[in-house]
């Protein structure tokens, strides 16, 4: 190891996901996220990155049509195994009939245990947005239901549906999402029945349940193809809304039946059924 390496904050208020993603694509094998802020380490220079989130965060706004703030902070520091401190920082969760916890701590008694690989930081059960979406899916999902997760990121709604007993399809449109879903099923000796890199007009069936935890945005582009994916009395679930997007949402799916809100702190999620 050498004895210095580089730290880079980006700190927005929104799109977290979707910057993270854009990270990704400088081969960058790790982000930590705290609050607003996405962290990444390296030993190589990061100037071209933070250079780039800037650039990404000013065609982003253009594309959206609004004003994304985007701060960026980069330091050179001593090294040190920040490895074993990112790992200490990881500690389990309890959502619901759920116990999400890393692979070196053990699994808990009269929970359904969820192990999964902190290395990507989005989908280990501590985001509001997550957590919301596994106590839904506790309280929806049954034995031999048929289950599809948009935007699967590490698969960890899609693995706790299969451990639920549903035959679970999921996809992303990052390929690396994808692999990691895949790696985190491995990891659980759980199996699913299809994943594709791709969204779900790529879907070649209608699904009991339909989870969508992404952004508001998003949610609105794609909001026929989630309607027409969704059995006659079947679930929804949309999460990634933060608190002012959420009548943009319920206007674009007003056709489907309101069940319930979860709030927490600036996050909302939905469950809606199919009239």
């Amino acid at each position: 190891m050498q004895q210095e390496y580089y730290e880079l904050q980006i700190t927005t208020t929104d799109k977290q996901e979707i910057f993270s993603n854009f990270i990704f694509e400088f081969g960058v094998e790790a982000i930590e996220q705290k609050d607003n802020t996405l962290i990444v380490r390296s030993e190589e220079p990061l100037e071209e990155i933070e250079w780039g989130v800037k650039e990404f965060g000013k065609k982003l706004s253009k594309v959206l049509n609004e004003e994304i703030e985007v701060t960026t902070k980069l330091d050179k520091k001593r090294s040190e195994d920040w490895i074993k401190k990112y790992k200490n920082s990881i500690t389990p969760i309890q959502v619901g009939g759920f116990y999400i916890h890393p692979t070196w701590e053990k699994n808990k008694e009269g929970y359904i245990n969820i192990l999964i690989d902190p290395a990507l930081s989005f989908g280990t059960g501590h985001h509001e947005t997550t957590s919301s979406c596994l106590e839904l899916l506790s309280k929806t999902v049954k034995k031999s239901d048929t289950f599809l997760d948009v935007g699967c990121g590490s698969g960890i709604l899609s693995i706790a549906a299969c451990k639920l007993g549903a035959e679970v399809e999921l996809c992303d449109s990052d390929e690396q999402s994808v692999q990691s879903a895949k790696n985190n099923f491995q990891l659980n000796n759980c199996c699913y029945h299809d994943i594709w890199v791709g969204s779900v007009n790529m879907a070649k069936k209608e699904y009991d349940t339909v989870v969508a935890n992404i952004v508001a945005d998003v949610l609105i582009m794609i909001n026929k193809d989630l309607k027409k994916s969704v059995k006659k009395a079947g679930n929804l679930i949309l999460s990634g809304i933060l608190d002012k997007y959420l009548d943009s949402v319920l206007a674009k799916f007003h056709d489907f039946e309101k069940v319930e809100i979860i709030e927490k702190n600036e996050w909302r999620t939905l469950q809606l059924k199919k009239i």
